[in-house]
């Protein structure tokens, strides 16, 4: 039986200071090349937007671990502690930040970060031009940045993901378990981590080989259970 370490793929491995390492594909290039380049960059804030489940945060948690940032929820930005978070924060990273429900709060936010030579980390679902901000100053300073697309994962970088995440669970599969996953899964890194998960226990549970038979009666039973 190949174990998924016999599954090649023209990919780059990278270690994540995170501790979780990622792979970089033309989908996510140009995001990893802009966080290879911290902390020059040329401006500020760096925003990186794509779909859901493109792995932006993940990307947002690599940069996190290696800029030793300090993460902050959008929804309550501008609350309890920000006059002390002014004063203190540098590095800084802000996972959906399109939702950020006080404008007012992210531009001092982001002056004060700029005063200090440090970097915000943005990421969202839709590039900023697309963001629902009224406030001309916040607004002309985000569509200043420079923004990374994140693609939707590909068949080739699914299954790649697939096989790294059996493979970080000692499961061994066979190729034609990674196929049989690819074709028929949603475009997500999220959803393969969910799927993977799910047939690790299962196979455990039930003491079974991971086998297409097997692998098809556990997204079945996925299926029904999200209906």
């Amino acid at each position: 039986m190949k174990g998924p370490g016999q599954l090649a793929f023209g990919f780059e491995q990278r270690p994540a200071l995170s501790g979780a390492d990622f792979l970089v594909t033309t989908a996510n290039r140009d995001a990893v090349a802009w966080l290879d380049a911290w902390p020059n960059w040329p401006a500020p804030v760096l925003i990186i937007y794509g779909p859901a489940g493109s792995g932006k945060s993940h990307l947002g948690q690599v940069f996190r671990a290696r800029a030793g940032a300090r993460e902050i929820d959008p929804a309550t930005l501008g609350g309890d502690g920000f006059a002390d978070l002014l004063n203190a924060t540098g590095d800084c990273l802000i996972d959906n930040a399109d939702r950020v429900k006080n404008p007012e709060a992210l531009l001092h936010l982001y002056n004060a970060v700029a005063a200090r030579g440090g970097h915000i980390l943005m990421t969202a679902r839709h590039a900023p031009a697309a963001w629902q901000i009224t406030l001309l100053d916040l607004r002309s300073r985000l569509l200043s940045a420079p923004a990374a697309a994140l693609g939707r994962p590909d068949d080739e970088l699914i299954k790649a993901v697939l096989a790294k995440l059996f493979s970080d669970r000692q499961v061994r599969v066979d190729v034609d378990v990674v196929e049989f996953l690819a074709r028929r899964m949603e475009r997500s890194l999220t959803e393969a981590q969910r799927l993977v998960a799910a047939i690790d226990a299962a196979a455990l549970s039930a003491h079974r080989d991971v086998t297409v038979p097997f692998v098809r009666e556990i997204m079945h039973n996925l299926r029904d259970k999200d209906a």
